[in-house]
């Protein structure tokens, strides 16, 4: 689907088109997952807003599967000062690492530190401590990248001052020197080095974070217990920093170091944070896991699945349906653990597709049904994130004049490439060869 204006509401009535193409209601839809775009996740005009005005159990979660810490960083570069050093402190590794020699100077120096230090026993003595390293260049396709960018260079950073004054000094020509010698300014000045410990401390505080949302086979339950976590160390974070704020001088320069620069920076990442797990979608997901069936049925909870029924899905159970879960609930708990098939299955699809073929999902009807409505949320969490990736490949500068219905067989033959593969050449040619004859008969 191809449209030239990107609104909210351009895009929700091309998406509403698409849906009465194929015969399905919007009142029906019971999960929505975006990227970070403000036209999708916008609280009033976003595109998850407007579906859940006509659908207010179209539940918005954000894609999980979308690299956090990479936003988190685009998050904090709202704030002018924190931009400006990312865009320091790129150019300080470039000069650094123009050149080969210039990046041997480096290690030559931070090697005789690390000696000096292991000297005056400053520093601890083991195997693999006190690696030679080098800077780390901050790239926005690479995970992590950032936060080693920022570590490399606080280990490296007295090294690095003495190859770029040495370049100042001694560089080829007026370019080299002037470049290094502003780089220098930067460098050592007061406002890059308190922007550089600040990032590395909230990159440090959200990477665990980032990690686990990474993981292949996510545990929700973990997961959100870290969302929780480190939304608190990072407004611990705040209002430590903010407890001395002297209010009686709002014009010195602690006032804007702390107000306008570490403030700022903080206030961006939790308020991203806020955006992509909204207290509605963290309970969504936490009770979601009482139907897990892992470490003997121990996360089962009864009470935890009526109030995923009775709170996030209220028009697919009546009254009377609601009543009977719990019951059903009940025998299903002393029931299915027991039976050897469910206790290797490790997913809740693999729990549905079991209960598919043993036919208990005809015995326990509403469990069954409570099962597919949560199964939705993988689906809208993992694909939308995958079909967004597989566009920025398939859809290159070479590919520009592609049309949109050949555009979209490519992609969908990309995304469910582990299908595609099953298909051979042969395979394909002979489909096409019977399709024809059938025509002619």
């Amino acid at each position: 689907m191809y449209v030239k204006d990107t609104s909210a509401s351009t895009l929700k009535k091309e998406i509403c088109a698409v849906l009465f193409r194929y015969n399905l209601q919007i009142e029906n839809i019971r999960d929505q997952g975006y990227d970070g775009a403000s036209n999708m996740r916008g609280e009033w005009n976003g595109l998850q807003a407007l579906f859940a005005r006509d659908c207010p159990y179209a539940y918005y979660v954000h894609c999980i599967a979308h690299k956090l810490q990479l936003a988190l960083v685009a998050a904090s570069r709202e704030a002018n000062h924190i931009h400006q050093f990312f865009i320091q402190l790129a150019l300080i590794i470039n000069i650094v690492g123009g050149s080969s020699k210039h990046h041997d100077d480096l290690q030559s120096i931070h090697a005789v530190e690390i000696k000096n230090l292991v000297a005056y026993n400053v520093i601890e003595t083991r195997r693999g401590v006190n690696q030679i390293d080098t800077l780390q260049r901050p790239e926005d396709t690479r995970w992590s990248s950032h936060n080693q960018s920022f570590c490399s260079m606080i280990r490296m950073f007295g090294a690095t001052c003495s190859v770029i004054n040495k370049i100042s000094n001694e560089g080829a020509n007026y370019s080299q020197r002037g470049d290094a010698e502003a780089a220098y300014m930067i460098l050592t000045s007061f406002k890059f080095i308190l922007i550089l410990h600040l990032m590395k401390e909230i990159m440090g505080l959200t990477n665990m974070l980032c990690q686990t949302l990474q993981q292949k086979l996510l545990d929700i339950l973990n997961a959100m217990s870290q969302v929780s976590t480190t939304q608190s160390l990072i407004q611990k974070m705040r209002d430590d920093g903010s407890r001395r704020q002297d209010e009686g001088s709002p014009t010195t320069v602690e006032h804007h170091f702390r107000v306008d620069i570490f403030t700022v920076a903080i206030d961006f990442e939790l308020q991203e944070l806020k955006n992509r797990f909204s207290e509605q979608a963290v309970e969504l997901l936490i009770l979601c896991v009482a139907l897990s069936h892992k470490d003997t049925y121990k996360s089962f909870k009864i009470d935890d699945i009526c109030k995923l029924a009775e709170k996030f899905y209220p028009r697919d159970f009546t009254e009377q349906e609601k009543i009977c879960l719990k019951f059903q609930l009940q025998h299903y708990k002393l029931d299915v653990p027991k039976h050897q098939d469910f206790q290797t299955m490790s997913t809740l699809f693999e729990l549905y597709r079991g209960l598919v073929v043993s036919e208990k999902s005809k015995i326990y009807p509403l469990i069954d049904r409570l099962i597919r409505l949560v199964l939705t949320l993988p689906v809208s969490i993992a694909t939308t994130e995958r079909a967004f990736s597989a566009m920025k490949l398939i859809k290159t500068r070479l590919r520009t004049r592609m049309e949109d219905e050949f555009f979209a067989d490519h992609l969908v033959v990309y995304i469910e490439k582990g299908i595609a593969k099953n298909f051979t050449s042969e395979m394909i040619m002979d489909e096409f060869y019977s399709i024809s004859n059938r025509r002619r008969a």
